[in-house]
């Protein structure tokens, strides 16, 4: 009976850690530190300037290919334009579960929509990033 006590009071110790790892995860999302959600922002916005840059690179570099002969144009690997959108979304996450959107923006749901080629959501990105002090990060969207 004392082996079944053992593994019973291991079970329940475990449980009790669980619910701790989680419980200081979801802590550690608040923004209830002004600096820390600046600093959560300025991420953002400096990894949808780097995605926009790998993006629109590859968009402009195909577009000469076509009209020129293709000698010397060298375009990103497709694989740099996926990582950074993969970044911006992640960091868009961050700020979603802080609730660092404000002005009605739907920020990880503008990212990812901007991230499969979305004009207009890449515009309500890039306008979270201006009204967050962090324009200079980003290009212009249109």
């Amino acid at each position: 009976m004392s082996m079944q006590h053992s593994c019973g009071i291991a079970r329940a110790v475990g449980r009790v850690a669980a619910v701790v790892v989680a419980a200081v995860l979801m802590s550690g999302c608040s923004s209830d530190d002004p600096a820390q959600a600046k600093e959560w922002q300025q991420d953002y916005c400096t990894k949808l300037g780097s995605w926009q840059d790998a993006a629109h690179a590859t968009t402009t570099n195909e577009a000469d290919a076509d009209t020129g002969d293709g000698q010397g144009v060298q375009s990103p690997e497709p694989d740099n334009t996926e990582w950074a959108g993969h970044a911006v979304i992640e960091a868009s996450k961050r700020l979603d579960r802080a609730d660092l959107e404000h002005g009605g923006t739907h920020i990880l749901d503008d990212t990812v929509n901007a991230v499969r080629g979305d004009a207009g959501a890449e515009g309500r990105a890039v306008s979270y990033c201006d009204s967050s002090g962090f324009e200079a990060l980003v290009s212009s969207a249109g």
